[in-house]
């Protein structure tokens, strides 16, 4: 859903890309940097402390951008390279597994409801993987990508309620997953 803001936003992004492409830092170590944010806010949703809702959204929101950092300074530098693209997907999958684990350590959800809202999370990602394996396009598709989990995550957990932000992000990638399934099997029966 917000990679379909992209073009609209397409002046901004190439700002950001601009301007952390002027450091001379590669894309590939900006993915990194937003790998350490991630693992940064699943430890203090892990440890569960006073404000560890707030400090931990605030910097996995600042992992998100660094999530579009990436992107923007490869495209603007033209080091868009399959080596890039596996690695911030892996390193992607690997954060949110990890912000996932740190709710379940904190305590801030029921345990099936963090293996329900991971599962599927990884799910929509996985047939995503698939689909572009067979050439159909599922980028855009879905009420509920990778951003728009995390953004609830980070957002509804800041104001107190994981719990709850844990329970949307199942029921939005349920939908996303159903929803890149049918457009899947659509395209696969033209092929």
């Amino acid at each position: 859903m917000l990679n379909n803001l992209r073009e609209s936003l397409k002046p901004y992004l190439q700002n950001i890309g601009r301007a952390f492409a002027s450091t001379g830092i590669s894309p590939n170590v900006w993915t990194v940097v937003g790998l350490v944010f991630a693992f940064t806010a699943s430890l203090i949703y892990g440890i569960n402390v006073e404000y560890s809702l707030i400090l931990g959204g605030i910097i996995l929101l600042v992992s998100g951008f660094f999530d579009i950092v990436d992107g923007q300074v490869a495209r603007y530098t033209n080091k868009i390279s399959k080596t890039g693209g596996f690695l911030d997907s892996v390193f992607d999958k690997i954060a949110e597994v990890a912000i996932f684990f740190g709710i379940l350590i904190g305590g801030y959800a029921e345990p099936y409801l963090v293996f329900l809202a991971i599962t599927l999370s990884l799910l929509v990602s996985y047939v995503r993987a698939k689909a572009d394996a067979a050439q159909i396009k599922l980028q855009g598709i879905g009420i509920g990508e990778r951003a728009e989990r995390l953004l609830v995550i980070a957002i509804v957990g800041i104001i107190g309620f994981m719990e709850i932000a844990v329970i949307i992000v199942v029921i939005i990638a349920s939908i996303t997953l159903i929803q890149r399934l049918i457009v899947m099997s659509k395209s696969i029966k033209k092929l």
